[in-house]
């Protein structure tokens, strides 16, 4: 038998990877548990954690320009709307500014009153007075104390033995109880003590630390003790991190009353996974970001975690139904953005570019529809099963359209949140690009931060105010033979003119009207929004288009307001023609 020859040699052996010369022996592997007997691997997850947000402690102090008030303000209350119960609010003894928001929840009472609020404190005795001061009149706080248990800070940071280490910790938890005695009687007070860095802190001397901390605070019914495990830096594939929580959790006394907590940061990449084994392996709680910010690379993203049951069929018990504003609020207020392709969140996560991919996402939502119109529901309501999609886009706030016609980038959501919430204009995605890129070379101009009130002025000029070669003076629209017809009053270039079209629809007809006199207009995408309630209430029309003038082609969007959505939509068209006329120069 013979073979088809392919090129002058078969392939026998695959290619002899090299060397990279890079000084890899430098750095010691980590040496894991010991645990032969662990049971984790055949454990599942079947109920959501108890989670805790350190997104306004952890993240903030993780910022580039850390968070005013207003904003720290603003996520506070995003994060009550999704349900979060336990929000590490800030390290009050670290500044005045950290110390004034924890007052500014509590005099104004914006804490509900199922919601626990936790404070940050080192183990100083005036440290963690000024931080119980911080919590007078809360209804419920926790004081979070930690110390360096790991052997690493101990030698080269503190300068201390393990056995300070250990008087640290329990003369820190007796401080604590005396400064809530003092300060906290009317408060329902709780106590969470993190040994830092557990996963670079010999197990057993994690162990014997929590033990002389649960010694004096002396957890029972209706009084447990939380002991966080940090994995503040990644150090090894997470299966070990789920070793060393299982060991823990098996072998810290009165563990009935103890909370296992975790809070996992991503420097291997890992820090998901590490959690969810890390659960397996039976901690209680999470500590972790919206969208995974803080240290270095990031605290463990609580959106992914939250998501990841959800897929399972289980309830997160955290609302994420409007993705897209979640995270606006959170890229406003943080100025970070998120990542394109970042899981369940990101522009382009329910993209299709590939044809296959489009096709297969297509027949599988036709399959939907098929098995829910047999079953008498929708397509909302059925077991979600299609191909390249993981959760329904519905179900978080994202639409069918996106799937296959969404193509953008990252980083607009704190401008479009400013946009929406401050302006009430609620841009389309793809015109939030487009936005997006006056705005940064307006910032690059004036080398300044772009206000609210300046991002509104930058898009009324670019949009709404500039000249244009063509106006809209006024129109009249009738209905006719399943068709429209309409006759307009405009000026172009200076000069008055009337003239009519048709098309099926108000649109259409506009542009058929306005072709006679050189506009050659396209659209591709149209969207409008009441802008106010009320008789006199505006309304905004958003319309991307290609315009063709004396041959050259512009393709962009224009914005048209007017109290008529017709008006406004042919409004819109003058704005595209008048931005194609800037993009193009003089065209003779």
């Amino acid at each position: 038998m013979t073979h088809p020859t392919f090129g002058t040699r078969p392939q026998t052996q695959p290619p002899v990877q090299q060397p990279s010369g890079m000084p890899f022996q430098r750095y010691v592997p980590f040496q894991p548990l010991d645990l032969p007997d662990r049971t984790w691997p055949e454990a599942r997850i079947t109920q959501a954690p108890r989670w805790l947000s350190t997104d306004l402690r952890d993240g903030n102090q993780a910022l580039i320009d850390p968070m005013t008030a207003e904003r720290k303000l603003r996520l506070f209350e995003l994060l009550i709307r999704m349900g979060y119960k336990e929000i590490e609010v800030g390290f009050p003894s670290s500044s005045q500014t950290e110390f004034d928001f924890v007052r500014q929840l509590i005099e104004e009472d914006r804490i509900p009153d199922d919601v626990q609020i936790s404070v940050l404190t080192q183990a100083r005795q005036d440290l963690i007075n000024r931080t119980a001061e911080s919590l007078v009149g809360a209804r419920r706080a926790n004081i979070h104390m930690y110390n360096a248990t790991a052997e690493l800070f101990r030698r080269v940071v503190f300068h201390m033995t393990a056995q300070e280490c250990i008087d640290l910790a329990r003369h820190g938890t007796e401080w604590v109880m005396a400064a809530a005695e003092k300060y906290l009687s009317e408060v329902e007070f709780g106590y969470q003590y993190s040994p830092e860095i557990f996963t670079q802190t010999d197990t057993d001397f994690a162990l014997e630390v929590c033990e002389n901390v649960s010694s004096v605070w002396q957890p029972g019914p209706g009084r447990e003790i939380i002991f966080n495990l940090p994995a503040t830096v990644e150090m090894s594939t997470p299966n070990t991190y789920a070793d060393q929580v299982e060991y823990f959790s098996r072998n810290i006394s009165r563990r009935e009353h103890v909370v296992v907590s975790l809070h996992t940061h991503n420097d291997r990449g890992t820090a998901i996974a590490a959690t969810e084994f890390a659960l397996m392996a039976g901690a209680d709680r999470v500590e972790g970001c919206l969208f995974g910010n803080g240290e270095r690379t990031g605290n463990v993203d609580l959106v992914t975690l939250g998501l990841n049951l959800y897929t399972q069929g289980i309830d997160p018990m955290i609302d994420f139904s409007d993705l897209d504003e979640i995270r606006r609020v959170v890229e406003y207020c943080t100025g970070m953005p998120v990542p394109a392709r970042f899981p369940y969140s990101g522009d382009l996560v329910y993209t299709a570019f590939s044809g296959s991919h489009q096709d297969a996402i297509k027949k599988g939502l036709e399959d939907l529809e098929r098995r829910a119109d047999q079953m008498g529901q929708t397509i909302h309501t059925i077991a979600w099963e299609a191909p390249y999609l993981p959760i329904d886009p519905y179900d978080v706030g994202r639409t069918y359209e996106a799937v296959i016609r969404v193509n953008s980038q990252s980083g607009k959501g704190g401008m479009a949140y400013l946009m929406k919430n401050d302006h009430h204009f609620d841009l389309p995605r793809r015109l939030q690009i487009e936005f997006a890129r006056v705005v940064q070379n307006h910032s690059d101009a004036t080398s300044h931060e772009v206000t609210s009130n300046e991002l509104g002025e930058l898009f009324q000029a670019e949009y709404l105010r500039q000249p244009f070669p063509l106006e809209l003076v006024k129109v009249t629209s009738l209905s006719q033979n399943g068709g429209h017809h309409i006759t307009a009053e405009v000026t172009n270039h200076g000069q008055q003119t009337q003239v009519e079209g048709n098309g099926n629809g108000p649109l259409s007809a506009f542009v058929d009207a306005i072709g006679p006199l050189g506009y050659q207009v396209k659209v591709f995408d149209y969207s409008e929004h009441a802008l106010s309630a009320g008789g006199d209430a505006q309304a905004a029309a958003y319309v991307e288009a290609e315009v063709t003038v004396a041959d050259r082609a512009y393709v962009c969007w224009g914005v048209g307001v007017d109290q008529s959505i017709v008006t406004a939509g042919m409004r819109a068209i003058c704005s595209a023609i008048s931005r194609t006329y800037r993009q193009l120069g003089p065209i003779v």
